[in-house]
């Protein structure tokens, strides 16, 4: 008898849901209304929920209570009244179910709006459209509904048992904030004082009711009650932890990048430094044109010439004057001049020496600069030209 009374007070616990709401109407009403508000909810839930148990009892006989489970009511209807009864009693549930839709949409709408505003929840769901909704919001919410009805197929046992460990932990909440207020902001003005015991009793009733649909036995074939609440209550819990601790966890993140990368970076930053500085080795061999003052177009082609077939990026452009004759004109430097911001990659120095150009020449240059003499350049010598080519010591003819 004991336990069935127990296990009778935690299924009797459902219907008295709706108190858990009544908090979102405290600042919308005047001072002093709230407490009358839930005088009203308690003497209505007194007497209604009693007298209908009472004619369910009286009216269908308990074999066939848990047959009608989903619509009791409707069916006690149609046994007193008929079948017009029991429709009136269908239409009823259906407004009252429709507004209590509407109003979860209201609720739910604000709750995670004002969540979000306190960073508790990602600021993507505070999307507006034009009329001012939080469709994100709204929608999430219609998923998750959609979501419960097919975990659990809709089974309206199964749906009361996980609303039932919802709306009791929420109450639980309400006394354990009671407490907090009391032992922490015991100056606090508040038009409203509950007593501990009174406080401590209900924490502890409600708690009674809590545990038993956590342990009541789920029928055949369908889920536990707390199995399909923790399928929702895990994943949300983590999001909030996840966003209440986020600076941490991106620190986390950051140190572990760190300790996994930057080895691997350090690698990749000598290597790059090393094949960098071995670019700019292979770049930094010099090469000699010889030219004996040649046009724009000719001295364009060498420029090409190096541009697309050696890697360097420095030219040395040599002219040899014989001894004795007149100093050649400007024409070559602004040719040079022109040429230099024409290839701005090519470090152009334009060289002019005095002497005989001949082999000689060439092997005291490539000592002095540095640069073999494969490296060293000429046009197309012509039939006055007094040496071989291969006297030259391996002078390359590019022209």
């Amino acid at each position: 008898v004991g336990m069935a009374i127990f296990w009778g007070v935690t299924a009797a616990m459902l219907g008295i849901s709706g108190f858990e709401s009544s908090s979102n109407f405290v600042e919308e009403q005047k001072p002093g209304v709230f407490p009358k508000t839930l005088r009203n909810m308690w003497i209505v839930v007194s007497i209604f929920n009693p007298l209908m148990a009472f004619l369910a009892l009286a009216i269908v006989p308990i074999p066939e209570v848990g047959l009608h489970a989903s619509n009791l009511l409707s069916h006690m209807g149609g046994i007193t009244g008929g079948p017009w009864l029991s429709r009136l009693v269908a239409v009823d549930a259906v407004l009252v179910l429709s507004g209590a839709v509407l109003t979860s949409y209201i609720g739910v709408t604000g709750l995670i709006e004002r969540m979000t505003l306190d960073r508790i929840l990602p600021g993507y769901l505070l999307k507006k459209n034009k009329r001012g909704s939080s469709y994100r919001i709204i929608i999430t919410f219609f998923l998750l509904s959609c979501s419960i009805l097919l975990i659990t197929r809709g089974k309206v046992q199964v749906l009361a048992g996980v609303y039932a460990i919802s709306f009791l932990s929420v109450m639980i909440l309400f006394g354990v904030g009671n407490i907090l207020l009391k032992i922490r902001r015991r100056k606090l003005p508040r038009p409203e004082r509950a007593g501990w015991l009174s406080v401590l009793v209900g924490v502890a009733a409600v708690l009674t009711a809590l545990v038993g649909n956590i342990f009541k036995e789920p029928n055949p074939n369908e889920p536990a009650n707390i199995v399909v609440f923790a399928e929702y209550f895990i994943p949300a819990v983590f999001v909030v932890v996840v966003m209440l601790n986020r600076i941490a966890l991106l620190e986390m993140l950051l140190q572990f990048i760190e300790y996994l990368f930057v080895p691997i970076l350090k690698l990749v930053t000598n290597v790059n430094q090393k094949i960098y500085t071995t670019i700019d080795k292979i770049q930094a061999q010099e090469f000699v044109f010889f030219t004996r003052g040649d046009n724009l177009p000719n001295l364009n082609q060498v420029l090409l010439y190096i541009k697309h077939n050696e890697h360097t990026k420095k030219i040395k452009i040599v002219t040899v004057q014989p001894d004795g004759e007149p100093p050649l004109d400007d024409k070559l430097d602004k040719d040079i001049e022109f040429l230099d911001r024409e290839y701005p990659e090519i470090d152009i120095e334009l060289v002019k020496l005095k002497g005989e150009f001949g082999p000689k020449m060439i092997q005291d240059l490539s000592k002095k600069w540095n640069i073999p003499v494969n490296f060293m350049f000429i046009g197309s010598p012509g039939d006055h030209f007094p040496y071989r080519i291969e006297a030259l010591g391996g002078v390359r003819l590019i022209i």
